[in-house]
């Protein structure tokens, strides 16, 4: 397992422990990561970001530290946001893959349906000989019109 996968697995335990919110201190996690601090800046950066359900919030000096809230909205409302303003006219694979994980994580959709979307809009499934911008804007109409989907099923 990869330094930045430790390091959030290990941040998502704590939240799930310790509710919707948790505090930590950069250099202290740093130091028990045996990282630099910006490695830890690095993964607050790239995987609790408001897109991923997390805010984050931090303060310098002395006694400074980070919060990490994780985001609690309604399945129906999370997919609405993802379709209305998340996923423009073009998604590349790997942050459709990382959409469909949260939405699994987050148990909006099952594991069988997260399979299923991403088997939909893979490289495999998408191998045509069309220009890789048409790829994207291909799996970003498919990722909305499944979200749709479950958005109306929800609402049974």
């Amino acid at each position: 397992m990869r330094l930045s996968d430790s390091i959030e697995s290990f941040i998502k335990t704590m939240l799930n422990e310790e509710s919707t919110e948790v505090e930590l201190k950069r250099n202290e996690l740093a130091e028990y990561f045996g990282c630099a601090p910006s490695q830890i800046n690095y993964v607050l950066a790239t995987r609790f970001s408001p897109d991923h359900g997390y805010l984050t919030e931090s303060r310098r000096g002395g006694g400074g530290y980070i919060r990490i809230v994780r985001v609690v909205e309604s399945g129906s409302r999370r997919l609405m946001y993802l379709v209305n303003e998340r996923i423009g006219d073009s998604l590349g694979e790997e942050e459709c893959m990382r959409l469909i994980s949260q939405l699994k994580d987050q148990q909006i959709v099952t594991a069988d349906e997260a399979s299923l979307m991403a088997a939909s809009v893979s490289t495999r499934a998408l191998g045509i000989p069309v220009p890789d911008a048409m790829k994207n804007a291909l799996r970003a109409r498919m990722m909305k019109s499944m979200l749709m989907t479950v958005a109306a099923r929800n609402r049974k």
